[in-house]
Parts: C-alpha cells; sequence; structure tokens
C-alpha cells in the first residue's frame, strides 16, 4: 500500500486570493493558472499497521504543524476506502518552499494522488482536484497540466469547486522565468494572509466584485493565443491581489525591493515590444512569463539585476504523475 507521485507548482495568472468557507477551504474567487514543467514535487505515501499516526517528512524534516493538513486529506480518502490505517510520507521539493512559489500546491496535489494509488482507490482527476483542495487551494489547480481554470463554486459542501483544464501546453507553448529574490520561508502564509485580507482590507470587497471580469477576459484571450491581452489582464489581477494585501490590518508586504526592480525590468523589456509580463504571488518571487523568442533576453535581463539570487526557465508542464 505505497506510491510516489510527481506534481509541478503553478502560478496563478488571475489570482486567488480570499476564502469563502476556510474549513472546507473554499475560494472567495475563481483562478486561471499554468503548471510549471521544472518545479515539482516528489511524494511517497505508504500505509501502515504499526504506525498510530501520520508521520510526515518534508525536505528531510518532519513537519508537525503541515501534518494537520495532510491528516486532514488523508482521512477523506481513508474513508472511501473503509481503512484507517496511516501512512508515512516522504515530500521532497526541487525549488524553494513555503517562499511563495506554490510548493504547497504541488505537495498537497501529489500527496491525494500518491495516496489515491496507494488506496487503489482510482480516482478521477476531478476528485482528486476536489480533495487536493482541502489542504491547499492552489493545490486543486496542480492535477493539471498547461493552462488550468478553478471554479469558486457556489455549493456550500464544495462539490462544484474544483479545477479543469482550459488548454494543452502544447497548444500554447509560453516560458516562464521565475527570478529568486529570497530563499527563506515568508513571515505571513497566503492562508493567514487571506483570512486577514478578507476580515480587515478595505479592497477586499472591490477585489472579489471585479473577479469574474478578469477570468472572462484571461480565458478568452488563453483561447484566442492573444499574448498581449493575457498580459494586460495578469498584470492588473497580480497588482490588484497586492493592492488588497497591502492594505490588510496590519499590511502584508510580501514584496522586497529585488521584487519591485524586477517588475520595472520586465514592463520595460516590454514597452519595447519584447513579449514578456510579470505575475507575483504571495512571497518575493517574480515570474516572467514570455513567448519562446524572448526567453534568453529576459534571462539575461533579470540575471543582471542586483539581488536576483538565481534564475530559473522552466516551459508548461503536465499534470500530476504517478512514477
Amino acid at each position: 500500500m505505497q506510491a510516489t507521485a510527481r506534481a509541478r507548482s503553478n502560478i496563478a495568472l488571475v489570482k486567488y486570493w480570499g476564502k469563502r468557507d476556510a474549513a472546507l477551504n473554499l475560494p472567495a474567487v475563481g483562478s486561471i493558472s499554468i503548471t510549471l514543467d521544472q518545479l515539482w514535487s516528489d511524494t511517497h505515501v505508504q500505509f501502515d499497521e504499526a504506525l498510530t499516526k501520520d508521520d510526515l517528512l518534508l525536505d528531510g524534516h518532519r513537519q508537525e504543524q503541515q501534518s494537520m493538513r495532510v491528516t486532514a486529506c488523508l482521512d477523506i480518502l481513508r474513508e472511501l476506502a473503509g481503512t484507517k490505517l496511516r501512512a508515512r510520507i516522504e515530500s521532497a521539493n526541487n525549488f524553494p518552499t513555503a517562499a511563495g512559489l506554490a510548493s504547497s500546491a504541488s505537495g498537497f496535489a501529489a500527496l491525494v494522488a500518491a495516496a489515491d494509488a496507494a488506496l487503489d482507490l482510482q480516482l478521477g482527476p476531478r476528485e482528486l482536484s476536489i480533495i487536493a483542495r482541502r489542504g491547499s487551494g492552489s493545490a486543486a489547480r496542480s492535477i493539471f497540466g498547461g493552462f488550468v481554470e478553478m471554479h469558486v463554486g457556489v455549493e456550500r459542501d464544495g462539490t462544484d469547486s474544483y479545477a479543469e483544464p482550459l488548454l494543452d501546453r502544447q497548444d500554447w507553448p509560453l516560458h516562464v522565468l521565475v527570478a529568486i529574490t529570497a530563499r527563506g520561508r515568508k513571515e505571513i502564509s497566503s492562508g493567514s494572509g487571506m483570512t486577514q485580507s478578507a476580515s480587515t482590507s478595505p479592497y477586499f470587497e472591490a477585489w472579489v466584485k471585479t473577479h469574474p471580469a478578469d477570468l472572462d477576459a484571461a480565458r478568452q484571450a488563453i483561447f484566442a493565443r492573444d499574448f498581449d491581452h493575457l498580459a494586460d489582464v495578469s498584470e492588473q489581477s497580480c497588482f490588484k491581489m497586492h493592492a488588497a494585501a497591502i492594505a490588510t490590518d496590519p499590511p502584508l508586504l510580501y514584496w522586497n525591493g529585488v521584487t519591485v526592480d524586477c517588475i520595472h525590468a520586465v514592463r520595460a523589456l516590454r514597452r519595447r515590444g519584447v513579449p514578456v509580463f510579470f505575475t507575483n504571488d504571495a512571497g518575493p518571487q517574480i515570474k516572467a512569463i514570455c513567448e519562446a523568442s524572448a526567453v534568453n533576453e529576459v534571462q539575461a535581463v533579470l540575471a543582471d539585476i542586483p539581488g536576483v539570487l538565481e534564475v530559473l526557465q522552466t516551459g508548461l508542464g503536465p499534470g500530476v504523475e504517478i512514477r
């Protein structure tokens, strides 16, 4: 009763920020993302009758706090399988953990896929997406590859809040350059930040109200392969999310000085006609999305910015895989 899965990180182009139900981890808004080929989590799950509780090793270290979220996801799968066996979980990321690169998304997507295989449940992708969402809202999207949309849903039980693919990665093979500006864990997690923003930010209501139009615009741009249109709506969504976060009490500022320098550099490139735009999640790393013709130029510009520690390059990736 064991299996290993690999799931990729994803970055939202139309952002997810806020929850309508914290217990079920239901999002306040929908989102659209791209899955990244070269940023992944490998997770091994083994059910063992000798264990009295789930045991999680993340990047070689035991994680008591994360274990609670892991157990919550596994309990759903255990109930479906009719077992009470506890599991040993070993997970490792090939990129910085809890640093604004969606490591929880890839980690929980890999967790539920590996556990499903170990228990021989053979759940479909939509069911896996719903269960992964319970661990991390963004994990619902990492079940799939390419361009993915997460549905906000309206049902109280969350059965209509799941992700599904929009466009295959081969159909619009964009590239992503990730500028690493800090390697440490962020002070305020995304989950805590969302809760604070929803209750104290004067901009949060406007964020939710304007979101459906952004989703429609991004969806149309993706289907039309309209790079400029997608760039406009993605950057605007990013700025709106961070405006809501910054206006939170106390303020949530996930950027550092190098983050801002990278934003200016990417926007300067685009003004010169280079097909590139930026996005940034709840962390200091900048993601530059570009067409293949611009990869080398964007990489060189980002790498030359003082304070950029590393620039990762990736294409769009597939959905979760059993290894």
